[in-house]
């Protein structure tokens, strides 16, 4: 039950990297290497991005958690209204946005 809109994809052109990456491999002149290696500030600023990317959904994933134990000690525990620590956790819940083009650029 995945919404394929909010999946983050990547911003850079894997296929692209790859053939300046063989290009340099193959035929090692200096523009093939310099090729390669003008995709490597594009990969980090992705590595970078990735980074931020699971470090948010590690955080998003222990806050359900955290209300998900919350919610079923409360129901062992005879609370009246159990699921109350879920429906907080959820309505806290951003969903993910992708980023606009100022910030692909950073």
């Amino acid at each position: 039950m995945t919404n394929e809109q909010n999946i983050p994809r990547p911003t850079i052109d894997q296929e692209a990297v790859l053939t300046h990456l063989r290009a340099a491999r193959r035929r090692p002149t200096p523009v093939a290497i310099w090729t390669a290696v003008a995709d490597i500030p594009v990969l980090l600023a992705e590595i970078e991005r990735l980074s931020r990317l699971l470090s948010r959904t590690r955080w998003d994933f222990a806050d359900l958690l955290a209300a998900a134990r919350a919610a079923l000690d409360a129901d062992q525990d005879g609370e009246a209204d159990p699921l109350t620590y879920l429906r907080d956790a959820v309505a806290e819940h951003q969903a993910w946005t992708p980023p606009d083009d100022g910030e692909l650029a950073e």
